[in-house]
């Protein structure tokens, strides 16, 4: 049995294998950029960032009805459970979908389906995170957070992704302060290619509960010295830092550095099936690119229900806690 784990920055759209691509394709009537499953797997070499959402955003292409998102995030969750996934807290990108005329609530209902059977069927706890796309508007984000008030029952935080040099996160403050006044939590992808000042951004301008990537944190002492004290959660994806070059080897990966300075870190997939492996893939290879020993990644694991939304039910969340604790390698 894997070790218990719970996943913080997963995008649903980035774990749509080539073999369900095809599969919605030939049932939408969408025509892929590639021919065969074996060419577009190919096609998962990126020279950066930029490169990986071009292909990213051509394939969602196929995802049009509520079946088809239901079937995207039920296969992901399939495989999270096999990878010892306890708990996840997805993203999805609403505005690359309704840009392509796919109504909202096509996604979040048909995303939501999934998630309804996911304890009963998988045993993982789910909750949603809508995410802007920070290199949209400021206006565009806001229409797309009150296109979502029919919803925000299934939502449980706001998150910026997408391309980060050049869009800071103050770009989006009043948007978040509007989310923040319907009740919903704050995450932020920033400091994964962007500069230390774009995590300063997002937890003193957004006021964000956790930083998403955080990766150059380490670059800031004074920044650190802020996570640090805070114990702002960091939720890093190695493997996706590998493949889009923010990092060259695994080996040289500073997840470990984080940690020895007391940063409260996790471990994620980000886009598991363009970023070579899900979650638990994630811990093995840190495990062994970077010499972790059991209680190092005993602390990961504990850290990412310790970072997870579960404040409303301490009971569940102490409960995940017990069977890290309790787990034997």
């Amino acid at each position: 049995m894997p070790l218990p784990k719970a996943e913080l920055h997963l995008h649903i759209e980035g774990t749509l294998e080539p073999e369900l691509a095809f599969e919605l394709a030939a049932r939408n009537a969408v025509v892929l950029p590639h021919s065969t499953t074996e060419e577009l797997r190919r096609a998962y070499l990126f020279d950066d960032l930029q490169s990986f959402l071009d292909l990213y955003y051509a394939l969602m292409a196929v995802l049009v009805t509520e079946d088809d998102f239901d079937r995207l995030a039920d296969a992901y969750l399939a495989r999270a459970a096999a990878q010892g996934v306890r708990h996840a807290e997805i993203f999805f990108d609403p505005q690359a979908h309704t840009a392509r005329g796919v109504p909202l609530g096509t996604v979040v209902e048909g995303l939501a389906r999934a998630l309804d059977r996911s304890e009963e069927r998988h045993g993982i706890s789910t909750q949603l995170i809508m995410c802007f796309l920070r290199d949209q508007s400021a206006e565009s984000a806001m229409e797309t957070l009150e296109a979502a008030r029919p919803y925000l029952h299934r939502i449980t935080a706001v998150g910026l992704d997408s391309a980060e040099v050049g869009h800071p996160p103050s770009k989006f403050r009043e948007v978040y302060d509007a989310a923040r006044a319907m009740g919903l939590r704050a995450v932020a992808h920033a400091g994964e290619e962007g500069p230390p000042a774009y995590i300063w951004e997002a937890l003193d301008v957004l006021r964000v509960e956790r930083v998403d990537h955080g990766l150059r944190s380490l670059e800031d002492p004074e920044l650190v010295k802020r996570l640090v004290r805070d114990q702002v959660p960091l939720t890093l994806c190695p493997l996706s830092n590998v493949r889009l070059r923010a990092v060259d080897v695994l080996e040289d990966h500073p997840l470990r550095a984080m940690m020895d300075a007391g940063l409260l870190v996790t471990v994620n997939s980000d886009d598991p099936a363009y970023f070579g492996g899900y979650v638990g893939d994630t811990f093995h290879a840190v495990r062994e690119a970077l010499g972790l020993g059991q209680e190092q990644l005993r602390e990961l694991a504990r850290n990412s229900f310790r970072a997870s939304f579960l404040d409303h039910d301490e009971k569940r969340r102490e409960a995940y806690l017990a069977e890290v604790d309790a787990y034997v390698f």
